[in-house]
């Protein structure tokens, strides 16, 4: 992969990292020494909710769903996912329903992927039917609770405040959601809810141990409601409140449900004194050219005065209790939050030996030690050599450094430089080393990883067999006589029969996640009007954001075994490639940020980017790995004829050409080079 003026493998100075973003021939450069890193963010200070800080958020939502006669489940998390409260009201909803898609008639009363499930204390004796979870302790309506308060928590940081509405607005089908608008294409993080699942191998399960990040019960949540929590401008946790049982989105901007805004109302008095910086919420912050939103809430129409609402330590029995969740709560006493960037919190600066970058942050167990160093590829790829541990460390530094450089897409105020995740995966799947910036949303952690192995699973050789041979061993709730792993093979047959391709994802191309991204829309093109779904996509009518197709479908029995109580360290039944691990093991993500990295042509793992807007993970990822390329010249991006965007696809009378990588234009603080991926 030829190339000139290359982009130096570590530099402190941006016209250095832009060196490289013309086009041209000429040979893999000589490496260039790099030079010492230097400090451009500031970390979060270490605060931390106290068991009182936690009392006083319930205590002002009580009193908030007390005035509106509208009890409610109320929980509170610290940022990264320990909760630290669940409260029942008396008279709060006990269930949790998750619907179907609004077009879809389920066959034989069945549903489509985890659609329709209805979450229920056990009455009976026996194994729960494929429709019904039950969990073992406490209220399922506090699974949505948790959920609603981990995103809160989970998708905010100290340049940006998101709420559950926020995260409604862009996970969905059409962006801005607006059913009288056609045309539109797919929210920026169309996917991301099945991201912090509890079958990740790569958050810690909640069971007495304090470090983070923690799973979700049910992944990041769409539903209104649910709140990030600030502590002298300092993120550091989040509530959610469910009053009913239905866990669903906001599928219209241009409308408001009471429902979904009395729970805004009773979440958002919890946050009275633990409110986000100024200007900082989603309201502050575009996406596509459009404002999105925080809140249809405001404290204007609260019906209790949060600042004098009752101690919770006066709240009677009558009012409700703290209450035990499954493995997220089990034990029903109010708890402090982990400060983060404290060793006990999972997530902490790195030292020099660890990554030397004064700005990195890692991943801890607690005790000390960095949970994905940097490390060589276990695998032997037929025909190259697994990533070196040198090359590993070249690829994230480089891409770190980009990072460092880049303008924010979803921080305040506007040139922020862009927070994000990274990490860097061999052809196995297994994590060869993870980095982050010291403010990057916590749900970029997970989804960092799963990007990677999205890209590396679907340009591997073995991406059809793995897939036609998943042994998912649940049903499939479709159809009385089609199983899950039928189901599975279908989406590969589907790709293929749209490919006109028999031997499609067998490594013949290279894909990215943007490029996975593009078939997994309920429209291909995205937006196109009455355009044919995409092959690893549920048809609109059948879609929801809880069934977006070969996604839900790889995942749904192990989130229901999870729930059940007895989640598993995979999230998928695809092979295994070595004992207990497959290359999809958190699942995959159909967002844009994951690029594969190739040596002499040869797939040898994928680097995986998120925290950011769409395109300034992409364009992290895929300039991370050009860079290893100039300073190391032994990996890099896929060779130009086996990428993705060399397919065109005949759709509706037209010819369309997938997507590889999108990068932003103008896209650094200290410059103006406007097509920075050009040429790569």
């Amino acid at each position: 992969m030829a190339r000139a003026n290359p982009i130096l493998a570590v530099v402190a100075s941006l016209a250095l990292a832009l060196a490289g973003c013309g086009g041209g021939g000429g040979s893999s450069p000589t490496p260039t020494p790099p030079t010492t890193p230097v400090s451009v963010f500031t970390a979060p200070a270490q605060l931390a909710l106290s068991v009182t800080d936690v009392k006083q958020v319930i205590a002002q939502s009580v009193a908030e769903a007390q005035a509106r006669g509208t009890p409610a489940v109320i929980s509170v998390t610290d940022r990264v996912g320990n909760v630290l409260a669940v409260y029942q009201m008396t008279g709060a909803p006990t269930t949790l329903l998750i619907r179907h898609g609004p077009g879809y008639t389920p066959p034989n009363g069945g549903e489509s992927d985890i659609q329709g499930v209805l979450i229920t204390p056990s009455t009976t004796a026996g194994a729960p039917g494929p429709r019904e979870i039950r969990t073992l302790l406490g209220s399922p309506a506090a699974l949505g609770a948790i959920a609603k308060a981990i995103t809160g928590a989970y998708l905010s940081s100290g340049g940006n405040a998101f709420s559950t509405r926020t995260a409604s607005e862009i996970v969905q089908d059409t962006f801005p959601p607006n059913p009288a608008t056609v045309g539109l294409g797919s929210g920026p993080l169309f996917g991301v809810q099945f991201s912090q699942l509890p079958c990740s191998d790569l958050e810690i399960p909640a069971l007495g141990k304090p470090i983070g990040p923690h799973p979700s019960p049910l992944g990041l949540s769409a539903d209104p409601g649910g709140f990030p929590l600030y502590k002298n401008g300092v993120l550091v946790g989040g509530i959610g409140v469910k009053t009913n049982s239905d866990y669903s989105l906001d599928p219209d901007v241009t409308t408001n449900n009471p429902t979904q805004v009395g729970e805004e109302a009773i979440a958002l008095a919890g946050t009275v004194g633990f409110d986000p910086p100024t200007g900082v919420t989603a309201d502050f912050i575009t996406a596509g050219g459009n404002s999105l939103i925080y809140t249809v809430a405001t404290k204007a129409i609260l019906k209790s005065s949060p600042g004098a609402a009752p101690g919770f330590d006066t709240l009677g029995a009558g009012v409700g209790a703290l209450i035990p969740v499954l493995a997220f709560y089990p034990n029903p006493t109010i708890l402090a939050g982990q400060a983060y960037g404290s060793e006990s919190s999972g997530i902490r600066k790195s030292t020099t030996a660890e990554f030397s970058n004064p700005d990195a942050y890692i991943l801890t167990d607690g005790a000390g030690a960095n949970r994905f160093p940097v490390i060589g590829g276990t695998d032997s790829p037929s025909g190259a050599a697994p990533l070196s541990a040198t090359e590993v460390q070249s690829v994230l530094q480089n891409a770190f450094t980009i990072m460092s450089n880049a303008r924010a897409q979803i921080r305040s105020p506007l040139d922020s430089r862009a927070q994000v995740s990274i990490t860097v995966v061999d052809t196995k799947g297994v994590p060869l080393g993870l980095v982050r910036a010291p403010d990057a949303p916590i749900f970029g952690i997970d989804v960092a990883l799963q990007k990677a192995r999205t890209a590396n699973f679907f340009s591997h050789p073995s991406a059809a067999s793995d897939l036609m041979n998943n042994a998912d061993p649940g049903p499939n709730p479709d159809s009385a006589t089609l199983t899950r792993s039928q189901d599975i093979k279908n989406f590969v047959i589907a790709m293929q029969a749209f490919l006109g391709d028999p031997s499609a994802f067998t490594g013949k191309t290279a894909f990215t996640d943007r490029a996975i991204a593009g078939f997994s829309r309920p429209r291909f093109p995205d937006g196109q009007v009455n355009g044919a779904p995409g092959p690893l996509s549920r048809p609109p009518a059948n879609w929801s954001v809880f069934a977006t197709g070969l996604q839900t479908a790889l995942v749904d029995t192990n989130l229901i075994h999870a729930l059940l109580g007895a989640p598993d360290s995979r999230c998928t039944f695809v092979p295994n490639v070595t004992a207990g691990q497959n290359r999809l093991q958190n699942g995959i993500q159909i967002f844009a940020g994951g690029e594969p990295i190739y040596r002499n042509g040869v797939l040898v793992g994928a680097i995986g980017v998120s925290g950011d807007g769409t395109t300034q993970d992409d364009m992290i990822g895929f300039l991370g790995a050009d860079g290893a390329h100039n300073a190391l010249g032994t990996i890099g991006n896929a060779p130009v004829a086996i990428r993705a965007d060399q397919l065109v696809i005949s759709q509706g009378g037209g010819a369309n050409r997938v997507l590889y990588v999108s990068c932003p234009p103008d896209p650094f603080v200290t410059s103006h080079v406007q097509d920075a991926c050009s040429g790569k």
